[in-house]
């Protein structure tokens, strides 16, 4: 491991965001706020004994940041605690904050990488405050999709029965979604969140659901980073290829777009996780991606 680990906190007033820092040994090159998906934290990408994409850059001479979004992983309070928080409130409120955060640390834009829903979210800020963009080096998605548009048996059991019924139920039920209680997930989720998602997987217009902005005009007009959006050849649900592809028409049409699979070249038909968990990854697209982000212009 050519890295070292600690964690901060970045305090917003009624709660705090827990970041997994991760900085090489030697100088730095470049910060990146790397952030999550739903039902999950940040640990998607690292690990203690250095396994994941966070560590990876790290080793390669990243500053790397794994935020764990309010009420999760080790952010304060979790949500099992009471701790309510909207899908607004992480557009409007953290994610500007997160980026400000690391870009004040270093005086250096920002490279975002964010898993699944984290880059829906991300896309919903940076279209909503354009002055954030100039803090923002590039954006990269791994399997993120708004609307899940794909009818399959997996979709019916995961999506229509688990997420539109059985989580909203247990979110009235505990006052949060105990996804790790029940098993169908790394972490919990809270009620209103939750509930924030359901329209836009199910396809509703790409409008804040609190106050109507709309992001999916804002934008056609963003002045967007360089933007990377990855799919998984096996996955089938929660980031399919063509979701993926819709995401990108109506966020970032010039996005560039690879598909991880053995049709593609690579050595695995990666899914939503293992694009991000594999042992494989580190010689198969992690190289690819550090080397387009050394390129970049900070």
């Amino acid at each position: 491991m050519k890295h070292q680990q600690s964690s901060l906190y970045l305090d917003l007033e009624q709660y705090q965001l827990h970041l997994r820092r991760l900085l090489p040994m030697q100088q730095g090159i470049a910060p990146v706020l790397m952030l999550h998906g739903a039902i999950e934290n940040g640990r998607i990408f690292y690990s203690q004994s250095g396994k994941g994409l966070g560590c990876y850059l790290a080793d390669n001479g990243f500053m790397v940041y794994c935020a764990d979004f309010a009420g999760r992983g080790l952010s304060k309070p979790h949500v099992s605690e009471g701790f309510a928080q909207s899908q607004q409130q992480m557009i409007t409120r953290d994610i500007p904050a997160l980026i400000e955060h690391v870009y004040q640390l270093h005086q250096q834009k920002v490279i975002l990488i964010a898993h699944s829903w984290g880059g829906v979210v991300a896309a919903a800020s940076l279209a909503r405050f354009p002055q954030l963009t100039a803090k923002v080096a590039a954006k990269v998605c791994f399997g993120s999709k708004r609307v899940i548009s794909i009818q399959s048996l997996e979709r019916k059991l995961k999506i229509n029965l688990i997420w539109n019924r059985l989580a909203p139920w247990l979110s009235k039920k505990y006052g949060y979604f105990p996804a790790r209680k029940w098993r169908l997930g790394a972490d919990d989720e809270p009620q209103q969140f939750l509930q924030d998602t359901l329209q836009w997987i199910a396809g509703a217009a790409f409008t804040d659901l609190t106050d109507q902005f709309d992001y999916g005009h804002s934008s056609k007009t963003t002045t967007w980073p360089p933007v990377w959006h990855f799919a998984a050849q096996n996955d089938r649900l929660l980031g399919h290829p063509h979701d993926v592809k819709a995401f990108i028409a109506e966020t970032a049409p010039q996005a560039h777009f690879t598909l991880l699979g053995r049709s593609a070249g690579y050595k695995q038909d990666y899914d939503h996780i293992s694009m991000l968990t594999h042992p494989g990854a580190v010689q198969d697209h992690f190289p690819q991606l550090r080397d387009w982000l050394l390129k970049l212009d900070y």
